[in-house]
């Protein structure tokens, strides 16, 4: 089961992201990470310390979110990753595109 919150500390917009990041559940992660899309120049930081397991699709909806940061210039910082999902963003390349903490 994945769960997910967002709340804005000092300014950032803060999403936690909880379980398994499967093709089920993206489509719910898309609708409730939906404020990320437009940051509004707020940084984001996705905090992945509980997340288990990441898919494409997972994937996918993460560089959406970078893309609209970075359209209203914003930045975007993955933090706490286990190893597990590190090595899905180093062999995918995606690591150099975001903040990493």
């Amino acid at each position: 089961m994945m769960k997910t919150s967002i709340e804005e500390i000092n300014g950032k917009l803060i999403a936690t992201l909880e379980g398994e990041l499967d093709t089920a559940a993206a489509i719910e992660v898309e609708q409730a990470l939906q404020p990320l899309y437009h940051s509004d120049g707020r940084e984001v930081v996705i905090d992945c310390e509980k997340l288990e397991y990441i898919a494409s699709s997972g994937l996918r909806i993460l560089l959406a979110i970078l893309k609209g940061a970075k359209a209203c210039g914003s930045t975007v910082t993955l933090r706490s990753m286990n190893d597990d999902i590190k090595n899905v963003f180093n062999m995918t390349g995606l690591i150099n595109l975001f903040n990493v903490e």
